[in-house]
């Protein structure tokens, strides 16, 4: 009798209660990934797409082809930028569990993956985020106070009360909407791309999503654009280990390296240590250099670990070790970025708590500015008028007619004893 078929589920390689295990993962030596030229076809970068770009050594030394050689003033700067948002993100966490807005999502362990690409871009370059990418907010220079008044859904809220907090936007920043629907960003990104090159334009958009959503049909038409009309643009896949609570095998990942999707579709691929400030702005360089001389769009897989929970309504340790960000094998990518510094003679633990607590403090002066704007719980509120804007570019008689209804209510109600 011949052997019967088996349907293979993936699993994580731990549970609770079980002690972290990475065994899965795939780590080259700092350097040993070569830096092919920004001509090179997809079909010579099998290597790019299936081992991990690193700078960073074991010692914290920049080692290797793929080293930007930022100063030191551009290092600082980008530590500076990710130290904000992890203390951004764990203020914006002890609000929500005050009762002082209604919903979070933290970044932390991920903030290279943001901070070094957008240093990596140019301003006038059209960015499309995730939900997990605040360190691109800071990077793009958005007041903390705006993002916060957005969290809180006040009456300075960007978003005039109509998204879920943390889906900020910037037209000014060339920020796009996030979106809670997963990577409804990628297919919006190449059109945007398309629509540069149509028009001559030198900027290039870039996106990001997780490795979850790659399942996704959108994430896979946009490779397809991308492919078939060199869209310029790039197309992060930040590979973070977990999609809410199904680990990453669930998306493939057991298969090949998500980078390793790109050459399907005739696009480069390249892994890359997320965690690693230094391989992150490198690769977006090559990417963003590539895109803008006509090379056409790359597929970019950031290797990293979500360290927190998957928002303030997930509780991760039901379904992964509860110390597992510990025994993460490319460590963190602040205090990795830090001890290069350190290395390098530009940098110490003494300088590292001065600026801690100078950013902390920001970030209380502008949490205590945001509050003042009104809360979920408190006044001031927006405006209800507001309801009616926005969806039309001239507001319909029956929308009218529902406007004057309300104010009518409204004057009512303040009239009444």
């Amino acid at each position: 009798m011949p052997n019967r078929s088996r349907l293979h589920v993936p699993a994580p390689p731990a549970r609770p209660g079980q002690p972290p295990d990475f065994s899965y993962l795939q780590v080259s030596a700092a350097g040993a990934i070569g830096r092919p030229e920004i001509t090179a076809s997809w079909r010579d970068l099998g290597l790019q797409a299936s081992g991990l770009v690193r700078v960073l050594d074991d010692a914290h030394r920049a080692v290797g082809p793929w080293n930007p050689c930022l100063d030191a003033q551009e290092l600082q700067v980008g530590l500076r930028h990710m130290l904000l948002t992890r203390l951004f993100d764990d203020r914006s966490v002890r609000m929500q569990r005050q009762g002082k807005l209604s919903f979070y999502m933290k970044s932390t362990g991920e903030e290279a993956v943001s901070v070094a690409a957008g240093m990596a871009l140019q301003p006038g370059d059209m960015l499309f985020p995730a939900y997990r990418n605040q360190g691109l907010q800071v990077v793009r220079g958005q007041p903390l106070v705006a993002l916060m008044c957005q969290l809180l859904s006040n009456t300075r809220d960007m978003c005039k009360g109509r998204q879920l907090p943390v889906m900020y936007h910037s037209a000014k920043a060339n920020l796009f909407s996030i979106s809670g629907n997963l990577a409804t960003q990628f297919p919006q990104a190449v059109g945007w791309a398309m629509a540069a090159a149509i028009k001559g334009e030198d900027h290039i958009a870039s996106t990001w999503t997780g490795e979850g959503s790659t399942a996704e049909a959108d994430f896979h038409h946009a490779l397809l654009f991308a492919s078939v009309y060199r869209a310029p643009v790039i197309l992060n896949v930040v590979n973070n280990q977990w999609a809410i609570s199904t680990f990453q095998g669930t998306a493939g990942g057991e298969q090949s390296s998500f980078a390793a999707r790109g050459p399907a579709y005739g696009l480069p691929g390249l892994r890359v240590d997320g965690n690693d400030f230094l391989a992150v702005y490198a690769a977006t360089r090559w990417a963003a250099d590539r895109a803008r001389t006509g090379g056409g769009a790359t597929v970019i897989e950031l290797v990293t670990y979500r360290a927190a929970a998957h928002s303030t309504s997930d509780d991760p340790a039901r379904y992964r070790p509860r110390d597992e960000y510990q025994s993460w094998p490319l460590g963190d990518p602040v205090e990795r970025l830090k001890q290069h510094l350190i290395a390098l003679g530009e940098w110490s633990e003494e300088r590292h708590r001065t600026l801690t607590e100078e950013l902390d403090a920001q970030v209380i002066a502008s949490w205590k500015e945001a509050l003042s704007y009104g809360t979920m719980n408190d006044g001031p509120r927006l405006d209800r008028d507001l309801m009616f804007e926005d969806v039309f570019k001239d507001i319909p008689e029956h929308l009218r007619r529902q406007r004057e209804l309300l104010r009518a209510e409204i004057a009512a109600d303040l009239q009444a004893p």
